[in-house]
């Protein structure tokens, strides 16, 4: 037996032998037959797979991973033998002559085919059979024509019955004959048994029957109660897809309205008694809904009449103290080379990453934007100008509604950039120097591969200092992408010594296998004043098809170290965010859930924050934002680790992606041969009881922080010094 054994393994994959035998309950076989191609070549072995009723076949096995050379379905298809060895398989005026190598072998595949197309035939019919009867009364006769099938098989299985019953009575009688001849004792026995045996087959035949009988009462029995399931199901389909008709018609004609609409002022006077009340109809434009938030009362805003100035504020908010444009020093570019028109398919690289890390997927840059993680984490500065006016505001309430309309606008550049960043190497930096310009210069690191982590600092000449270590974690959901950066972000304000701190929510890339990709944040951020316990609740609406909010809605409270409500914020994150100071609030009527709501009597909104417009040709530049364009403009001067100087980023930008995809790959290799020589250092270290440090960041090094606890790398000087001295000899090749 093991002789054997090893003989047909050694067979496997050979023109003798099928590589896999049609093993029960499997359906695929597969093996070398020879096809013939023309008169030139004659016939040539090639691997044949035999799945789900269709019959295909590759140069090689390796070709099953991405080639196909053609595939026959046996649904359709006639099989024919013409010799011993050949197979002719005929469908839809294509021909196959195939050749095996042994009359055994043509024999196993012959069977298979035939099994292969039987099954498939049957499918065909199941499904055919089970397209849905369009009125009651064809689905009533549909279900009593099934159960006609089932009793005509029931009585074909009773004439089997009664055949065996009749053979078995005939064998039995010729069994007692032949007990009753004289024969050998040893003979006499073996009749006996025989006789025996034939008993208990013509006894376990009546019980299978019967056992049909009772299955065909259940079933009958079920079947009325499956309809009556059925019917309920489909009633609830038909009224569900009634009301998702209707909420779209909502939707488009709210949409219209509010197109056409002019703009309402905001100090149109409201009736004290609605406002007593807190009563509020949709008509009221100046009456505004929030959802209840998780943590913090339900609430509903109403604007009050008053006479207070208006600030004026500049369409972008880009505004000094003395309400100048601010006009940057020195012109920077503001186009890069379009994005070429490459087709890949991302289904076809994600669908064998499902549920895996998304750093440790080997990704071509097809999918990627020509910017780092680094760079990205950067953007964060885009609205720098919200912190430079809250270092000038005098009330820390003031500059908590600021602080949270900065922690807002870092999601306004994601709305339509669905490409991802390059992760950057280990040890790989980049700096913005905008010193001149706007008064700040911030540093990114990579402070570590697995899990990638990037500190960045920043520190501005206009009172405030901002840090943050970034861990992104990211799993692929199959259709959806989550994408959680991890980690606290830190702003310190200098004259008033207000720390805040913060975390960023999470970000979802939806419709990864077909239609059109799109980004949705959701969740909540809580940002706290720890020197003066003051705190912010912001909360991002995630969308929702059946939800009448305005998409990519954002609402937030900030509250005193009492809990007491000062300032209401609302907007979209894609957008603007307003601020409204609460002048009085009082207990309303129930809410969702039975849930009390609060009334907040307020002023008219302020704007805090508008997005930018996007640059002209902004859909063929990756929706880059102005600020984006210049991230990857050369610089002179930069680290020698810096993200400008990264070879695959630069040859993308410029086009050229089949270069950049074979850099790409050069210098990932690179890193991992690095990361092997650091285990293997690490081993001999450990192996001799030495203490082995591994991977130090340049620039940053671990503190813990007094108020989270965490240990995180912070920056601890130099890099400016070395720019300015040109000296970069600490630094390592990494590109």
């Amino acid at each position: 037996g093991v002789s054997e054994l090893r003989m047909s393994d050694q067979g496997k994959g050979s023109a003798s032998t099928p590589a896999g035998a049609l093993a029960p309950g499997s359906d695929t076989y597969k093996g070398w037959l020879f096809k013939w191609t023309n008169y030139l070549k004659g016939y040539q072995r090639r691997w044949f797979v035999l799945s789900n009723g269709l019959l295909s076949y590759y140069r090689t096995q390796a070709e099953m991973a991405h080639t196909c050379r053609g595939t026959i379905n046996l649904a359709t298809a006639h099989i024919d033998t013409e010799d011993a060895c050949n197979i002719v398989l005929s469908s839809g005026g294509r021909t196959y002559h195939l050749k095996a190598s042994t009359e055994v072998e043509r024999q196993r595949w012959v069977t298979a085919l035939e099994l292969a197309k039987a099954k498939a035939i049957r499918m065909m019919n199941d499904q055919s059979g089970d397209e849905e009867p369009t009125t009651q009364s064809d689905r009533s006769e549909g279900i009593q024509g099934t159960l006609k099938t089932l009793i005509s098989k029931l009585d074909d299985l009773g004439t089997c019955n009664d055949l065996i019953a009749k053979h078995g009575a005939a064998l039995q009688r010729s069994l007692s004959e032949l007990e009753a001849l004289r024969v050998p004792v040893e003979g006499g026995e073996k009749v006996k048994g025989v006789n025996e045996r034939a008993t208990l087959f013509r006894i376990t035949s009546n019980a299978m029957i019967n056992a049909c009988r009772d299955f065909l009462d259940l079933a009958e029995t079920h079947s009325r109660r499956w309809q009556r399931a059925l019917q309920y199901e489909r009633e609830q389909r038909i009224h569900l897809e009634e009301t998702i008709e209707q909420l779209a018609k909502q939707h488009n004609s709210l949409e219209r309205a509010w197109r056409e609409a002019p703009t309402l002022s905001t100090n149109t006077p409201i009736g004290s008694e609605r406002l007593q009340k807190g009563e509020a109809s949709d008509e009221d434009e100046d009456t505004e809904y929030f959802d209840a938030m998780e943590d913090s009362p339900a609430f509903i805003t109403v604007t009050a009449t008053e006479n207070t100035q208006h600030r004026s504020v500049s369409p972008y908010g880009l505004c000094n103290d003395s309400g100048k444009e601010l006009q940057p020093l020195r012109r920077r570019r503001s186009h890069i080379p379009d994005k070429p028109n490459y087709s890949l398919n991302l289904w076809s690289i994600m669908k064998n990453c499902i549920g895996k890390e998304l750093s440790k997927i080997p990704m071509p840059v097809n999918f990627n934007e020509p910017l780092s993680m680094l760079q990205r984490l950067t953007e964060d500065l885009e609205y720098h100008e919200l912190l430079d006016k809250a270092a000038r505001c005098e009330s820390s309430l003031e500059q908590l509604c600021l602080v949270a309309a900065f922690s807002v606008s870092s999601y306004s550049t994601t709305v339509h950039r669905t490409a991802k960043p390059f992760n950057p190497l280990l040890g790989e930096t980049y700096e913005l120097d905008r010193l001149d310009d706007f008064g700040y210069r911030s540093l990114c690191e990579q402070v570590s591969h697995h899990p990638p982590a990037a500190s960045h600092h920043v520190i501005s000449q206009r009172g405030w200092t901002l840090w943050q270590e970034i861990t992104i974690a990211s799993k692929f959901r199959g259709k959806y992408l989550s994408i959680m950066p991890l980690g606290a972000i830190h702003l310190q304000f200098h004259s008033s010594g207000n720390h805040y701190v913060w975390r960023k929510v999470t970000s979802t890339v939806h419709n990864i296998i077909v239609g059109k990709l799109w980004i949705d944040q959701s969740g909540d951020i809580e940002i706290v004043n720890h020197r003066t316990k003051e705190t912010c609740q912001l909360k991002f609406s995630p969308y929702s098809y059946f939800s009448r909010e305005v998409p990519r809605k954002v609402t937030g409270v900030v509250s005193d170290s009492g809990g007491q409500a000062h300032y209401i914020l609302s907007g979209t994150w894609d957008d603007k965010i307003e601020s409204s100071k609460i002048v009085q609030s009082s207990k309303g009527g129930s809410g969702s859930e039975g849930k009390q709501k609060t009334v907040y009597q307020t002023l008219s909104p302020k704007l805090l924050w508008k997005k930018y417009p996007l640059p002209d040709n902004a859909e063929n530049m990756y929706f880059f934002s102005a600020l984006a364009l210049t991230l990857n403009e050369p610089e002179d001067g930069v680290g020698l680790t810096d993200s400008r100087l990264r070879p695959d980023q630069r040859l993308m930008e410029a086009g050229r992606w089949d270069e950049a995809n074979s850099e790409k790959q050069r210098l990932e290799e690179k890193q991992r041969a690095v990361r092997r020589r650091r285990e293997a250092e690490a081993t001999d270290a450990l192996d001799d009881g030495r203490e082995y440090e591994g991977f130090q960041p340049q620039w940053f090094h671990k503190r813990m922080n007094a108020i989270t606890g965490e240990t995180n790398f912070v920056y601890k000087g130099g890099y400016w010094e070395a720019k300015d001295s040109q000296d970069w000899s600490m630094c390592t090749e990494i590109f």
